[in-house]
């Protein structure tokens, strides 16, 4: 194992960002997304276009005007898709449903779509469940948790195989006859499933509509919580989250039972005055290699460091029995960040550990590490089989946008040597650290930009057999596409966190890029979506091609 300084990365770095959205969108959306390849990501917009029937009857609704639509799907983010009648004009809802009769009021209006915030529910929308949590209602983490699970799985895979379609360009035809699109896999564990949650202090507790008339004495309180959906000064008070674990949330009680007593002299910061003391607080849940029995981390963001005030919430939660580590990042900057550029350990390790795929990672503060360590076990043996290592110890694995290693390190122990490529330094530091600890001596990660690559790169590792590719939201680079296709490795194995530019890369890797006057030599074999996050509108897909 071995620290590698980069090569071959000195462009500038360009990046994509894009969006996802429902058949009506479909027909622009590609192009969008290709035209965007090369743009800065804060500057990539998705242009819509809508063709509508009978363009003499096209009605574009107006700011303010309320409309009383059906939706139809769910799209981007998990937006309602719906259309006007008699002219079949998109509108978009947030919190709006399938099978959902609601009125809504036009909020913001594009060229050929609108968006509208609901008004009120006529009839509620197919698969009504109850939703478990009393702040589903409000809060912008859980938007889908009174949709049953089942069709919440059902309008994922529709989601993906429209946007393989219509973006990615394969046909209806080639996805089935072939079998190309295995039914997406659902998590076993449905509440409770996150390993880590960022909670915010603020000045300005945000109540909704309905429940602002109840505090009448114009007081403004402390909060800590979620922020309050389009909102980054406004926190949503919560005191219990289903998505994180017991112990997390024994903690989280325990705070919020304290903190605010005038006596401790904690005050809340202000992202407006930039005034104030506390900032986040990131929990985050792991398991003890030796026992199996959960272990958690408390990480307390401040502006500046007073361990002092901090002394009387330490003492509090240090009694849980699980809380083995309370650490305190110190980020003085206006920024409202959870990393600090400081991190003292205020009571216990300094890290956590967990256990995947049978290898044991240790967790800091602010290590990247699957948020659902459950699922992530099934989305690693995908992996793995979907790689198809012979296991003879032969075979070169290079591992594009590596993170922590723990996708190259779960797959070392069957071949001869696996590269990771990553731009972060510190989630560098810590691949290096978790394949020390697991005794795996086969792995080299490299520090640089794989956004940033330029003809030298791939010179300093052999041919693989295998290539892992799992970036970020905006898929890979035009400049990584090119490299794959010259580089013509036998298997490609596709990790992607958002469909359309997953679609949009096998799109470029299957049948080329015209204008870029490159052909496409590898065929998609398998494509499976899989459920992380359930209640959310994320969705991972796992991908497999083979050179042709």
């Amino acid at each position: 194992m071995a620290t590698m300084p980069s090569h071959g990365l000195r462009l500038r770095h360009l990046t994509t960002t894009t969006t996802t959205t429902t058949r009506p969108f479909l027909r622009t959306l590609r192009s969008s997304l290709s035209s965007q390849a090369s743009l800065p990501e804060d500057s990539a917009q998705v242009q819509v276009q809508q063709q509508p029937s009978k363009p003499n009857k096209s009605y574009f609704p107006k700011r303010g005007q309320t409309l009383e639509l059906v939706c139809e799907s769910l799209g981007f983010k998990g937006k309602g898709l719906c259309k006007v009648a008699d002219t079949g004009f998109v509108v978009m809802c947030d919190r709006a449903l399938p099978g959902e009769r609601f009125i809504g009021r036009v909020t913001r209006k594009k060229d050929n779509y609108a968006e509208v915030t609901k008004v009120k529910t006529i009839s509620p929308h197919w698969d009504f469940v109850d939703a478990p949590c009393e702040y589903a209602s409000y809060c912008g983490g859980c938007k889908t948790q009174n949709l049953s699970y089942e069709a919440q799985l059902r309008a994922k895979e529709q989601q993906v195989r429209e946007l393989v379609m219509h973006v990615g360009k394969f046909s209806c035809e080639e996805l089935e006859s072939l079998n190309l699109m295995k039914p997406i896999v659902p998590c076993d564990i449905q509440f409770h499933y996150r390993n880590k949650m960022e909670f915010s202090f603020g000045t300005q507790e945000w109540l909704p509509k309905e429940l602002l008339l109840e505090k009448q004495d114009g007081s403004e309180s402390y909060a800590l919580g979620l922020h309050a959906p389009g909102f980054f000064d406004k926190v949503l008070n919560v005191n219990k989250c289903l998505l994180q674990s017991e112990p997390a949330n024994m903690v989280l009680a325990a705070i919020q039972g304290c903190w605010r007593d005038p006596q401790l002299g904690i005050s809340a910061y202000n992202v407006h005055s930039h005034a104030g003391f506390l900032k986040h607080l990131m929990l985050r849940t792991g398991r003890d290699v030796k026992t199996g029995l959960p272990e958690l981390m408390v990480n307390f963001v401040t502006s500046s460091y007073k361990p002092e005030l901090l002394k009387p919430l330490v003492e509090k939660i240090s009694s849980i029995p699980e809380v083995v580590s309370v650490m305190n990042n110190v980020n003085s900057s206006i920024g409202n960040t959870s990393v600090g550029k400081e991190e003292y350990t205020l009571y216990g390790k300094s890290a956590i550990t967990e256990v995947l795929r049978g290898l044991t990672f240790q967790i800091s503060a602010n290590s990247f590490f699957q948020t659902n360590t459950h699922q992530a076990e099934v989305l690693y043996k995908l992996i793995e089989e979907c790689a198809g290592l012979r296991g003879d110890g032969s075979e070169i694995v290079l591992d594009l946008f590596c993170g922590t290693g723990t996708i190259g390190l779960t797959l070392a122990r069957k071949a001869r040597q696996v590269y990771g490529y990553e731009v972060v330094a510190q989630a560098i530091a810590d691949a290096c650290l978790n394949a020390k600890l697991n005794n795996i001596y086969n792995a080299t990660f490299v520090q640089g930009d794989l956004n940033k690559i330029d003809e030298s790169f791939g010179n300093n590792f052999p041919k693989p057999d295998v290539v892992i590719s799992d970036p970020n939201r905006p898929g890979m680079h035009m400049k990584l596409i090119k490299f794959l296709l010259k580089l013509k490795a036998p298997r490609i194995v596709y990790v992607s966190c958002n469909p359309a530019t997953c679609a949009r890369d096998l799109d470029y890797l299957c049948h080329g890029v015209i204008d870029k006057n490159l052909e496409g030599c590898y065929k998609l074999k398998s494509l499976q979506a899989v459920d992380m996050f359930p209640h959310t509108p994320h969705i991972e897909c796992v991908c497999l091609l083979e050179l042709c």
